[in-house]
């Protein structure tokens, strides 16, 4: 569903649809509990900021939960999986161009890790065990998957998600798709910054708020983690 349509419709039914957007969208997982990936990627210190491309269904959501996380320098909502040609909303919405809406994270890899921003996608960002959607959003274009830049993204997407599934973390195995990096095109300039430019839409009170406050108790989670000791 096109969120302009189901945006009036919240508008309308806020409370009934809130409350379902919810139980779907924001899974039950403790974060401070989620096991932490057993191999990560080791950038030298000197090679600057780095990048990953997560699609965790609405890009609204996902935009906001990563502006909370530590060690992120910007996000960028944005089209990858198809072509530059159909890389646009309303095309995007039919979910026959092969697009997912996806996240474009810069990160310092001095004070985060691949490894931990992937923890972050997982506990927090979205529930990788739904096919194609996430709560009232379905369909191709919202559903969960890395977009690995080079092997060694691949390489330890691939081992964590085996890694949680062999722990049974979710009820469900894990459905995000392991893909390519052929392009990423940035998203309308009014879809940037959605969260914090449009804090009253209904849509965003109901389906991406309860995400960033989780991903600001993850915050205080790593936060407190990496705080030397007294």
């Amino acid at each position: 569903m096109n969120r302009n349509t189901l945006t009036i419709l919240l508008t309308g039914s806020l409370i009934m649809l809130g409350i379902r957007s919810i139980a779907c969208a924001a899974n039950k997982i403790d974060y401070k509990t989620f096991p932490d990936p057993k191999e990560d990627l080791k950038v030298d210190p000197k090679a600057g900021n780095q990048t990953i491309v997560l699609a965790g269904g609405c890009f609204w959501c996902t935009e906001g939960v990563y502006q909370e996380t530590p060690g992120v320098v910007d996000v960028v909502s944005g089209y990858a999986g198809g072509t530059k040609e159909t890389a646009d909303y309303e095309t995007v919405c039919s979910g026959t161009t092969g697009h997912a809406e996806s996240i474009k994270i810069t990160y310092d890899p001095t004070k985060t890790s691949f490894g931990k921003l992937l923890k972050v996608f997982f506990a927090v960002a979205h529930d990788p065990t739904q096919l194609n959607g996430q709560g009232a959003d379905r369909g191709k274009q919202y559903r969960s998957a890395i977009f690995y830049a080079n092997d060694d993204q691949k390489r330890v997407a691939e081992a964590y998600i085996n890694q949680l599934n062999d722990a049974k973390v979710f009820d469900k195995p894990i459905v995000t798709t392991l893909e390519p990096l052929n392009g990423f095109y940035p998203a309308e300039n009014y879809h940037q910054d959605y969260f914090r430019h449009n804090p009253d839409n209904p849509y965003i009170r109901s389906v991406a708020a309860p995400k960033v406050e989780k991903a600001k108790e993850a915050a205080k989670e790593e936060k407190a983690a990496t705080q030397p000791s007294k």
